[in-house]
C-alpha cells in the first residue's frame, strides 16, 4: 500500500495523455492481477475471456486518469489528481475505484482517522507537483515509523469470527444441509470457548427461508452467543445479500449490502442479480453494538468505510467469500484493506471469510 503514492507523481510525469493513460492501466491491472484467475473460476470459462473482464474492469480508472491529466504544471496538476482519486471513490466511477491509494492512509498514519486521510489526500496531490520530493520523504517517514509501532487491528472481548473453507463448484451453489451443520458445530465450539458474539463469512447462512431460520434457532438454543452471518434474501426483483443476526430467540436481518460485485451478482440492466443500496445503512447493530458491515467487495472500495465512519461506529465487521478465487491474492488485498481502514481509524475489526 505504500508504494502506491507513488502512482500520482508517475501519472504527472507521463509524457503525454496517451502514456498517462497507460500508466493508469498498468496500476490497476498490476493491483488487480488477481481478478483473471477469480473470473475464470467463478465464471468456469477460459482465461482469454477472464483477460477480458479484466481490461473491461479497468476502463473506467483509466478513462478518468487519461482524460484529467494535464501537461501544464503549476496548481492544474494536483487539483485535477483530487478530482481524480474522490470520482474514482464515489459512484458511479467509484464502483471500481479498487486499490484507490489513498487507502495507504491506514498504513502509513495510524490511528490519525480524518486528518491522517486528509494528510494522505493533500500528500497524494502534491505527488504531481515539482517537490514531490518532499511528499515523498514524509510519506517515506511515516511507513517508517508506523512499521516500529504496527499492532494488527483488535478484536473486541467476547467476539471471534470464524473462517471457513466450504468450496463450491459452481458460483449457483448454495449453502447445504450438511455446511450448515459443520458450521453450527463451528459456532457451538466457539461458544465453548468463551465468545458470545460471533462472526460468520458471507454467504454463510445460504439460502435464508423460515426453514433455515427455525434450524439455527433450535441449534442456538440454551447457548449464551448472538451470531452474525451472511445470506441471500429472495425479492421480487432478484435478491439481496445480507448479514443475518441470529440467536437461539429470533433472527432477523442488520444489514443489506450496499455495493455487491458489479456483473456477477449486481446486474442493473436485467432483473434477478443482487440488488444494491449504494448509500443506504452505512451502520448496523448486532448485538446493541453499533458495527460498520462490509461485506465482500464493499472492502475494496474507498466510499462504503467512510460513511460508515462517520456515524463512529464500535466495531468493523468484514465477511467474504472468496472459495472463487483459487489461488490469486484477492482475498489477501480485501483484509489487508480492512486492517488498514481499522488502524487509520482506531476501530476493532471483526473478520471472517470463506476460502
Amino acid at each position: 500500500m505504500p508504494a502506491a503514492v507513488l502512482f500520482p507523481a508517475l501519472w504527472a510525469l507521463a509524457p503525454g495523455r496517451i502514456s498517462a493513460g497507460l500508466t493508469a492501466l498498468s496500476y490497476f491491472l498490476a493491483a488487480s492481477r488477481g481478478l483473471p484467475v477469480g473470473v475464470s473460476v467463478f465464471y468456469a470459462t477460459d482465461m482469454g475471456v477472464a483477460l477480458g473482464f479484466w481490461l473491461a474492469a479497468s476502463s473506467l480508472f483509466v478513462l478518468v486518469h487519461t482524460v484529467l491529466w494535464t501537461p501544464k504544471s503549476g496548481w492544474q496538476r494536483p487539483i485535477r489528481y483530487a478530482i481524480a482519486w474522490i470520482l474514482m471513490s464515489l459512484p458511479p466511477f467509484g464502483i471500481t475505484g479498487w486499490a484507490s491509494p489513498v487507502t495507504a492512509a491506514g498504513v502509513l498514519f495510524p490511528g490519525s482517522g480524518w486528518l491522517g486521510l486528509a494528510a494522505t489526500a493533500a500528500g497524494l496531490s502534491m505527488m504531481t507537483t515539482r517537490i514531490w520530493p518532499i511528499p515523498t520523504l514524509v510519506f517515506s517517514t511515516a511507513f517508517a515509523l508506523s512499521a516500529l509501532i504496527w499492532t494488527q487491528p483488535k478484536t473486541p472481548e467476547g467476539w471471534t469470527g470464524i473462517d471457513t473453507e466450504f468450496h463450491h463448484g459452481s458460483s449457483g451453489e448454495h449453502a447445504g444441509y450438511e455446511q450448515h451443520l459443520a458450521t453450527i458445530h463451528l459456532v457451538q465450539d466457539a461458544a465453548t470457548a468463551g465468545h458470545t458474539w460471533i462472526v460468520l463469512p458471507e454467504s454463510a447462512f445460504g439460502i435464508w427461508t423460515p426453514t433455515t431460520e427455525r434450524l439455527w434457532e433450535h441449534a442456538l438454543a440454551g447457548l449464551d452467543v448472538t451470531v452474525a452471518g451472511g445470506a441471500i434474501v429472495v425479492t421480487e426483483a432478484g435478491y439481496d445479500s445480507v448479514m443475518i443476526e441470529v440467536s437461539g430467540k429470533e433472527a432477523r436481518i442488520l444489514y443489506r449490502e450496499r455495493m455487491p460485485v458489479p456483473v456477477s451478482m449486481w446486474q442493473p440492466w436485467s432483473t434477478g442479480g443482487a440488488s444494491t443500496q449504494v448509500f443506504g445503512n452505512p451502520t448496523g447493530s448486532f448485538a446493541g453494538t453499533a458495527i460498520a458491515p462490509l461485506i465482500c467487495y464493499e472492502q475494496l472500495l474507498v466510499w462504503p468505510v467512510l460513511q460508515s465512519m462517520v456515524f463512529e461506529p464500535d466495531v468493523i465487521v468484514a465477511t467474504g467469500n472468496g472459495w472463487w478465487t483459487g489461488d490469486s491474492n484477492i482475498v489477501a488485498i480485501q483484509k489487508a484493506s480492512a486492517e488498514a481502514w481499522a488502524s487509520l481509524f482506531g476501530v476493532p475489526l471483526v473478520m471472517a471469510f470463506n476460502t
